[in-house]
C-alpha cells in the first residue's frame, strides 16, 4: 500500500468527549477535518483501520481513535493522496481555521491537527491537498 497523507472528515453533534492525557475536549457542531501521516507501515491502509476503528472498541491508541468510538461523530469522507514527503504538518497549516488545540499534534510543533466547520469541507479539504502539488482521492461513506 502506497505511503502518504490524508484527512478525516468527521461529522460531530456538539458533545464533551475525554481524550486520553489532553482530558476532556468539547466539540462543536458541524464537522471536523483531522490530518494524519501514513507514512509508516501499512501505509494508507491506516485510513481503513480508523474506519474500522468507529465500529469496534479496541483500546484508543491515538487521540483521533477516542474520537471514532464517540457514537456522536462519525466519519464521512477521506482525503488521501500518496506521498513519501513529511507534509503532513504542511496540509495542516494549509487547512488552518478553528481547531482544537494540541489534538494529534504530540509530536510536532503544530498547533493542532484537528479543525472545525459549520459545513461540509470535503471539496476545500482536496484543494488544500492541490495547493501542496498533491493529486488527492476522496472517498464519501
Amino acid at each position: 500500500m502506497d505511503k502518504g497523507i490524508y484527512a478525516l472528515i468527521l461529522r460531530t453533534a456538539r458533545t464533551t468527549v475525554r481524550v486520553g492525557a489532553l482530558g476532556d475536549i468539547t466539540l462543536p457542531e458541524g464537522y471536523l477535518i483531522y490530518v494524519g501521516s501514513a507514512l509508516g507501515p501499512g501505509g494508507l491502509i491506516r485510513v481503513q483501520r480508523h474506519l474500522n476503528t468507529s465500529n469496534d472498541k479496541r483500546k484508543p491508541h491515538w487521540h483521533i481513535d477516542y474520537l471514532l468510538q464517540e457514537r456522536r461523530v462519525s466519519m464521512i469522507a477521506s482525503v488521501s493522496a500518496a506521498t513519501s514527503s513529511r507534509l503532513e504538518c504542511s496540509l495542516a497549516e494549509e487547512i488552518g481555521g478553528a481547531y482544537i488545540p494540541g489534538f494529534g499534534c504530540s509530536d510536532c510543533r503544530c498547533r493542532s491537527h484537528l479543525f472545525s466547520r459549520p459545513d461540509d469541507p470535503t471539496e476545500s479539504v482536496g484543494e488544500a491537498f492541490a495547493s501542496l502539488g498533491l493529486i488527492a482521492a476522496i472517498t464519501r461513506y
